[in-house]
């Protein structure tokens, strides 16, 4: 295991606040895998890239040696979480619920360790809890202090109902905490009152308490607002890899650092030197497509992490080759310039602008710029490319 230094330092990036930071280190310093919590109520079948921002911070977890615990809330997910909400949310059946849930499952395995992660869902305990048990959770707060809560006082204050079913939401979450004993409880930032309800009852029935990691809330491609698939400013991880790519190049340059940040696998001392790339007059543009292709390699794989500008609709990169690459045969009865070779495979009008493109390193031969020296041996096959469009692989045989 990493010292807790610099397991501390890992765990905080990104991080909106860290709740009790004191309380973490001596849990860290004790040497021994916590058990790190991060629930998802399965509300919708998809998930987006900021979903991802608190899945990225449990594969740290994991990274770091902790016992990572998704948590699939198939029981909060028929309530409906009210935070931020202005209204009652329409409660899901049960068969929607679980549906949506296996969805989940094959989606954050692009992310965690499966081998390393334990699936839980919150129905196993809640289901087995009986009235009794119910109003022994519910005594444990009280109506002034769910209405401290801020959109509940908003809801409130505006005379905007609030159903008795949305009280008990943050109890069973909080709950949560104490059925698995977690040490460590991540969420959004608007989630800090439901994760300060899971310290509170935990001690309550005799645990201790877990620490909370709150994470921000990642913006979505507008800049502004809330990634949110309502609102069409988000990147679904199971959108085509050109889709992907299109939207992540495409955000503002005051919105990259937050993205690698939260996003990115990179250590903060590779997105630093990235910074200062940018600083010394690198395109943000290029800084852009290197998060683009990791993010599409993250959920689709290298393969087509290295095509997905093509599927954007955009040109090939410098020194790529097409997938429909022509080849064609020249005869000759001996070796050819370059020039003479790319005249007559016609990749060139004529020898003259063959000769002009060799002059300013505009031809290759298998990836490498070559000039008016090179000569083409009978018998050898090579990629010729001349200027940024003309391809063909390209072999000279004896008459």
């Amino acid at each position: 295991m990493k010292s807790v230094e610099e397991q501390l330092a890992l765990i905080k990036r990104g991080a909106e606040e860290v709740l009790v930071e004191a309380e973490l280190i001596e849990k860290l310093q004790r040497g021994q895998p916590l058990r790190i919590k991060a629930g998802f109520d399965p509300t919708a079948p998809d998930l987006h890239l900021g979903h991802t921002v608190l899945i990225n911070k449990l594969r740290q977890f994991q990274e770091l040696g902790h016992q990572v615990i998704f948590l699939i809330g198939d029981f909060t997910g028929m309530i409906g979480d009210p935070s931020g909400k202005s209204a009652t949310r329409p409660p899901l059946t049960r068969e929607q619920v679980l549906e949506n849930a296996e969805t989940y499952k094959t989606q954050v395995f692009k992310i965690l360790d499966p081998a390393k992660t334990e699936v839980a869902f919150n129905s196993t305990w809640m289901d087995l809890l009986t009235p009794a048990d119910f109003i022994r959770l519910a005594s444990q707060y009280t109506v002034a202090r769910m209405l401290e809560r801020d959109d509940f006082d908003k809801r409130y204050s505006s005379n905007q109902p609030i159903a008795i079913h949305e009280f008990l939401y943050p109890l069973v979450q909080g709950y949560d905490s104490v059925a698995l004993r977690a040490d460590v409880e991540l969420g959004g930032t608007d989630q800090k009152f439901n994760l300060l309800m899971g310290r509170e009852l935990q001690r309550a029935y005799g645990q201790s308490s877990q620490c909370i990691v709150t994470m921000p809330l990642l913006e979505g491609l507008d800049g502004v607002k809330k990634m949110s698939k309502s609102l069409g400013n988000y990147v679904g991880i199971q959108e085509a890899p050109g889709a992907m790519y299109s939207k992540l190049v495409s955000i503002p340059d005051t919105l990259m650092w937050r993205y690698f940040e939260l996003l990115s696998f990179r250590s903060m001392e590779e997105i630093e030197s990235l910074k200062n790339d940018v600083r010394q007059g690198a395109n943000p543009r290029d800084i852009k497509i290197q998060l683009a292709e990791e993010i599409v390699a993250r959920f689709h794989g290298q393969e087509a992490a290295a095509i997905a500008h093509r599927a954007a609709g955009n040109r090939m990169k410098e020194g790529e080759l097409p997938e429909d690459l022509p080849e064609q045969e020249l005869m000759s009865v001996e070796d050819m310039p370059i020039a003479s070779v790319l005249n007559k495979a016609g990749l060139v009008k004529n020898a003259a602008v063959a000769r002009d493109l060799l002059a300013s390193g505009g031809v290759r031969v298998d990836g490498q710029v070559v000039d008016r020296g090179f000569v083409f041996r009978l018998g050898q096959t090579h990629v010729c490319q001349a200027g940024k469009r003309a391809f063909a692989r390209i072999s000279l045989k004896a008459e």
